[in-house]
């Protein structure tokens, strides 16, 4: 996959013709250009300048994206604001000519407005002076002219093309009637030439131009806001490390550190690149990879992020991954691809904007002539075309889906939901039932071990000893925690040999002079006879939710060990939410019938499938297809092949594991509504990208008819002008609908407490800009009330700007016992909490200031 930047792209006609041109190249496989951000992403085997010759034959230029993405937005973002500071002189400067052209075309011709006595008298000078201040705001806004005629010698005419031609036939039009007025004026026909002054359009030709022009610079603005989540994320970054170097301390650039280099990082200061802690300990705010508000601790031999901040202690670390191989940088990096790569329901909007330009034109000219041949003046022929040509909008049609998926990409980041692709977010939102994974997806995948059970003549030690010396040599999330176990008796497990591991089995190995085997009954069974009263022990314990455990030395059954995970706080919300939604839930595990019934049922699952191998998943999630549209929810590794299969895979883990290439979504940390959170979002962008492409259409069906002259019998006539306003508000239209989608998306919760919880990322950091600008204003009043044993406070809280102030200040309240609800407003400034215990009023106020918030 390659990118690249395409300038000279002025609306939907323009990028259809491009990627028309760079897919039609021989070992091209596919090409994306997205007009929103003018880049251009192409699969294939071919070169770049064989790409970049096809874009420069089809009219434009283009060149390869080298830089970093940050690098690359940065230097977009200064694009847009020297652009911006363009248009908006543009603007003034016409808007002032246009002023006094409109003085003189509607002021003083149809309403009777005053004139010097030399100019009332002169028909012919008031005509000049129109025509040289419609010249100037025509030269102004040249640009529409240049692109236009490129558009037309390149044979792919565009919206500059339409907007150019309407422009110069006002103006062309209109210098024909000044030389007739002059012709009128130097025969003596004073009065024939003051009533052809009616018949001059020159303020069309400058009105036309200075609306699309003021449309543009909306839309433009409009189109910032887009990006603001990824400028969000790329703001962690960063910019400088304290390295140590011969000894010696000392602060460098983030792009001099490399692999290996030695780093340190203070209280108070971010984690410069990623990289693993070899001195000190200290708890480390994670919340902006992974929403979870408290400190994970770090020890020496724990991962840390860049971006991340070190609250307190002193540590040193090595660096492991720098550069745009860092964990942040792999999301601003998977945002990015996502919000420049183009989804299906896109491709009728595309094809439809690769002939909307030639069809208007057309359409145009059938207008004229119609309205010729029935007998019309050519004026009025001439401007129900000109209304035809400028009130046309192929941009809408361009922007309705990009605009929509680069807000919807820029939400889920904030929310700790990556899409991989524009495609993976639209059909997200599509699935009917939802698989989930069990081990380290409904449950922590933190198991322990809760029990040990020897048989007759093996004591508890021996059989714990028998299983941490074959379960150490295993990752799996079981095998440590008995490994752990061992630890935690201090015990030394034996050397083993032959290790070999059966995926969602077991484990044998030597060891001791013995063959060992450990595993599920299964697997065990192979090898020994179990007896009926170790299989009923079995079967209570996995009626418990517990997972038994065999293990056998040397052909004899040493007993067997229960292994417990607990399930994820938010699992029965998110089970439960999802039903809310319509879906089917179900759960895939490895786990005994009875183990996974016990927990399907505490979590409200609607089906369960147990006993299933890794590779066994694929084939239950063909099975479910069959019944509808399915998202599977794993880890990512064990689960792998089925997140492939599956119709939308969502991989659910900490922020190192944002590269998992089998998943379509990637929900960063260990929180399960974020499940939920992808396809609310996803259902909320496609009805936004709906909402837009009927606009689109609806727009441009509707007004190119009335614009025509297809309601003049009722006297409705459109002019230029108000054509021209018309197609720059439906660009703004787009974008601002996009824009709607940040308001959107609340997800409300079953529990008791009734509270609302809002698409937006979990927490607030306390080194947020509107904690760093607010933290000093944190005057609080509490307000009691009680009634019915449900006590009632309201805190006054000043300082809140954010949906992540609120997040942080309702999850710090809701974590307090005798807490049952927070509602908190950073509009009205209030958290009014419900209790159903005392809580003083000195708690709560120093609850708060923990987070951040002096009083």
């Amino acid at each position: 996959m390659t990118k690249y930047i395409v300038n000279g792209m002025s609306c939907a006609a323009c990028s259809a013709r491009v990627e028309k041109a760079v897919s039609s190249l021989d070992g091209v496989e596919s090409c994306a250009v997205n007009l929103l951000t003018n880049s251009m992403i192409v699969v294939g085997d071919i070169s770049a300048d064989e790409v970049i010759k096809a874009v420069e034959k089809a009219g434009y230029s283009a060149s390869l994206m080298v830089d970093s993405t940050p690098d690359i937005a940065k230097k977009e973002r200064g694009k847009i604001n020297r652009n911006e500071k363009w248009l908006i002189a543009r603007v003034v400067v016409s808007a002032v000519i246009l002023v006094a052209l409109m003085y003189l075309s509607m002021g003083h011709n149809m309403w009777g407005f005053p004139l010097p006595q030399s100019l009332e008298s002169n028909p012919l000078a008031i005509s000049c002076i129109q025509m040289s201040l419609a010249l100037v705001v025509m030269v102004l806004n040249g640009k529409f002219f240049v692109n236009g005629v490129k558009g037309v010698f390149h044979k792919a005419p565009n919206m500059d093309t339409l907007v150019a031609l309407g422009s110069l036939a006002s103006f062309g039009y209109s210098v024909y009637v000044t030389v007739m007025i002059g012709l009128q004026q130097n025969d003596g026909n004073i009065q024939s030439a003051t009533a052809n002054l009616h018949e001059l359009y020159f303020e069309s030709a400058g009105m036309i131009l200075a609306l699309i022009t003021i449309g543009k610079m909306l839309e433009a603005r409009a189109k910032g806001k887009t990006t603001s989540a990824l400028e969000g994320l790329m703001s962690l970054a960063p910019k400088t490390a304290t390295v140590i170097r011969d000894g010696i301390e000392m602060v460098v650039d983030i792009s001099a550190v490399a692999v290996g280099d030695i780093f340190v990082v203070r209280p108070g200061e971010q984690i410069p690149v990623d990289g693993e802690v070899i001195e000190g300990h200290s708890a480390v705010n994670e919340s902006a990879l992974t929403g979870e508000s408290i400190p994970s601790d770090k020890e020496i031999g724990d991962r840390v992020s860049a971006g991340t901040m070190n609250t307190f202690g002193y540590i040193k670390c090595v660096a492991t991954r720098v550069g745009e191989d860092t964990t942040l940088s792999q999301i601003i990096r998977m945002v990015s691809e996502a919000s420049g790569t183009k989804a299906p329901i896109a491709k009728l909007a595309d094809k439809v904007a690769g002939v909307f330009v030639p069809v208007v034109l057309g359409i145009a000219l059938l207008t004229l002539i119609i309205w010729l041949a029935v007998g019309e003046s050519f004026g009025f022929s001439l401007i129900r075309a000109i209304s035809v040509l400028v009130i046309s909008c192929p941009c809408a049609l361009g922007l309705a889906t990009p605009v929509a998926i680069m807000v919807g990409t820029g939400k889920g980041a904030r929310m700790n939901v990556l899409f991989k692709t524009a495609t993976s977010l639209e059909e997200t939102g599509k699935v009917q039932i939802v698989a989930l994974d069990k081990t380290g997806t409904i449950t922590e995948g933190r198991p322990q071990v809760v029990g040990v059970y020897p048989v007759a003549d093996v004591t508890e030690r021996e059989l714990l000893l028998t299983a941490f010396s074959i379960e150490q040599m295993s990752e799996h999330p079981l095998a440590r925690a008995i490994v752990a176990k061992g630890e935690d008796e201090n015990m030394t497990p034996y050397p083993v040999s032959d290790f070999e591991a059966f995926a969602g089995n077991g484990l044998t190995a030597k060891a001791n002079g013995q063959i060992l085997y450990g595993g599920n009954k299964r697997f065990v069974s192979q090898y020994i006879t179990i007896d009926d009263q170790t299989e009923r022990l079995a079967d209570t314990l996995a009626e418990e939710g517990k997972t038994p455990l065999y293990f056998v030395a040397d052909g004899k059954l040493q007993g067997i060990i229960a292994v417990a995970d607990t399930i994820k706080k938010d699992a029965i919300e998110t089970v439960n939410k999802l039903h809310q939604m319509g879906l089917k839930v179900v759960m895939l595990t490895g786990d005994n019938e009875v183990t996974a019934r016990a927990i399907a049922k505490e979590v409200a699952i609607d089906e369960v499938v147990a006993g299933v191998l890794p590779d066994g998943k694929e084939k239950e999630i063909k099975a479910l297809q069959e019944k509808g549209k399915v998202a599977m929810v794993g880890d990512g590794v064990n689960d792998a092949l089925a997140l492939t299969v599956a119709d939308i895979g969502i991989a659910i883990g900490a922020g190192a594991d944002v590269a998992i290439d089998a998943a379509d979504v990637v929900v960063i940390g260990d929180n399960l509504m974020g499940v939920a959170r992808a396809i609310q979002l996803s259902r909320d962008t496609l009805r936004v990208i709906k909402q837009n492409l009927f606009w689109a259409f609806f727009y441009n069906v509707i007004s190119i008819p009335i614009a025509a002259g297809a309601l003049v019998s009722v006297g409705v006539k459109l002019s230029p002008m108000i054509g021209a306003l018309a197609m720059s508000l439906s660009d703004v239209f787009v974008v601002g609908n996009a824009l709607r989608l940040n308001l959107m998306g609340k997800i409300k919760s079953d529990k008791a407490k009734g509270r609302k919880e809002g698409l937006n990322n979990e927490n607030c950091n306390e080194n947020c800009c509107c904690c760093q600008l607010n933290a000093e204003n944190n005057e609080k009043e509490i307000v009691e009330s009680e009634e019915n044993m449900i006590m009632e406070k309201t805190m006054v809280i000043e300082g809140m700007m954010c949906m992540h102030c609120e997040n942080r200040v309702r999850k710090t309240l809701e974590a307090l016992d005798g807490v049952l609800s927070a509602e908190v407003s950073h509009e009205s400034g209030t958290a009014v909490i419900k209790l159903d215990k005392e809580i003083d009023n000195t708690t709560l106020k120093s609850i708060i200031e923990e987070q951040g918030y002096p009083s």
